[in-house]
Formats: structure tokens, sequence, C-alpha cells
């Protein structure tokens, strides 16, 4: 995140702190940014940047239990509480005459989608889902979250360490020589090594509740919808495949649909360029009308 953002603090379900990046003087309104799993706030460095230049005020939220912001204290990250988070911080945002737009990654998605079926609908002024939708294939999931255990509680010998790990699970990336931005992505304990920046009771939460939710009612409540809504899918996506997103547009009609050639899962980390330009031509969009 550019070093002119301002660090403020949030408030989720339970009073547990949340930590955001605001940039931008936001003429245009507000854009709340919501991370995917095993993520943080500076996932959207590029996008953040992008979106205050075009006079837009880039909120960049850490989720519960990730980066900087508190951790549960009886480890529950049910996506009911993600959701509950984001409403919170969208009215936080909020003024007497806007409302913030959500732009969610993968498990920020989904809790934005969640805030708006169930929590606390209307409390956003619109919904980008990146590579998420209620259907996400099961061998996609698996590979997710064998990354994520993966080394959970060993940790990594060192930043360099971690860095290998992510260009055998991401191969199609470049891998690049500064590794200054993964290291923000890591904490250093006292025994010396390296971990992710998230609570790792996040895995068993997520395992515990993965089944929780009916798919079904989950589409059903999409059609209901009536905000404006936009899907961005990376072509190249181990998550959600082309049935998975049929499916979604099917049961929400009106939604917009991006769909990112040369991107995985990890849209915006992977073509930036493309994924802002789809975000801003939907703000644009919703602003115009």
């Amino acid at each position: 995140m550019s070093a002119l953002a301002d660090r403020i603090c949030l408030s989720g379900v339970d009073e547990i702190p949340l930590v955001a990046d605001s940039l931008g003087a936001g003429r245009r309104g507000v854009v709340l940014l919501a991370h995917g799993a095993g993520q943080t706030r500076r996932a959207w460095a590029g996008t953040a940047s992008r979106l205050a230049a075009e006079g837009w005020r880039a909120v960049a939220l850490d989720l519960r239990g990730h980066g900087d912001s508190g951790w549960a204290a009886d480890g529950n990250y049910r996506l009911e509480r993600f959701a509950g988070d984001l409403a919170r911080a969208g009215k936080a945002l909020s003024t007497d005459t806007r409302r913030p737009h959500l732009v969610g990654a993968s498990l920020g998605g989904l809790a934005g989608l969640m805030a708006e079926t169930h929590v606390a609908p209307g409390v956003f002024a619109s919904l980008t889902l990146v590579d998420i939708t209620p259907r996400m294939e099961a061998s996609g999931v698996e590979r997710v979250l064998a990354f994520m255990a993966d080394r959970l509680h060993e940790g990594f010998d060192s930043v360099e360490d971690a860095s290998v790990a992510i260009s055998t699970y991401l191969p199609h990336r470049t891998k690049g020589g500064d590794l200054t931005g993964l290291a923000k992505n890591l904490r250093l304990g006292a025994d010396g090594r390296y971990r992710w920046h998230w609570d790792p009771r996040f895995i068993a939460s997520v395992l515990e509740s993965r089944n929780e939710h009916n798919i079904a009612e989950f589409e059903q409540r999409l059609g209901e919808i009536e905000l404006p809504l936009h899907l961005i899918r990376g072509r190249m996506s181990e998550l959600i495949s082309e049935d998975n997103a049929r499916a979604f547009l099917t049961a929400a009609p009106r939604a917009r649909f991006t769909d990112i050639a040369g991107a995985s899962h990890m849209v915006a980390g992977d073509r930036n360029d493309a994924f802002c330009e789809a975000v801003l031509a939907f703000l644009n969009e919703v602003a115009a009308s």
C-alpha cells in the first residue's frame, strides 16, 4: 500500500478490531476492498492506488484473523462472522447520501454476498465478486486449503523459503526478486521462523463449517438482489469453472460478467491492469446510472 495511505480502525462483530488502509480523497465515493482467505489488505496495493487515482477512496481491509486485524477469541471464523464484519464496516463508511461499493475476492466476496443476502441487505451500493460464486469446484477448494494448511504450524526458515512455496503453488506467476511485499504477509515468531499472517485456527473453522450453507437457497436469494452485481472470473481459475459462472448468471441474470484471460483464482495479482479496468468500468456504469 502507498505510504500516503491512512491507517484506520473499524469495529467488527463482537467489537473485534479491523485494521484498514484508506487511500484517496473519494470525491466519487468509497470502495471497500475485502481480500481472500490467507491474504491481507496489502494484496490490494495496486488496485487501491488505481482507484484513488480515478477519484475513489479505496479502503483495503484486513479481515478478522488476518493481517493486523484482531483474532477471534473463540476461534470462530464462520462465514456469517466475516459477513457481519463487512456489514458493520460498510455502515461505518456510509454517509447520509452514499454507501460504499464492495469489491471482494474469494472469501471477501462470498462474505459480501452473504452480507447482502442474509445479514444486512442494502448496506453496499454495489457488489463485485472476484472469482467466487456459491458453487465452487471441489478440487480447487481442496487445493487452496492444502496450500494454506501446508507447514501451518511448522512455518518457514526464511522469506525466501516461503517464496518457493508460493512459486510451487502458482507456477504460472513470474517470480520476482523483490520479496518486500511477501515479507509483509508473514510474521516472525519468537522461534525465528516465519508463518503466514493469519490465525491458524481459521483452517479448522473452515473445515468445520464448509458444508453449513445450502447452495440452492443461496442461489435463490441471488435473484432477489437489487443492487448492481458484477462477477469477475479468472479464465484459468481452479475454483470457478465456466459451469459455475453460468449457474451464477442464471441465478442472477442482471449481473455483469467479466472473464479475464491469463488469470487464475488470484485475479488481481495475475492481471491487475485488466482487473482494475473491469472494476472501474463497472463502477463508472453504476455511478452513471
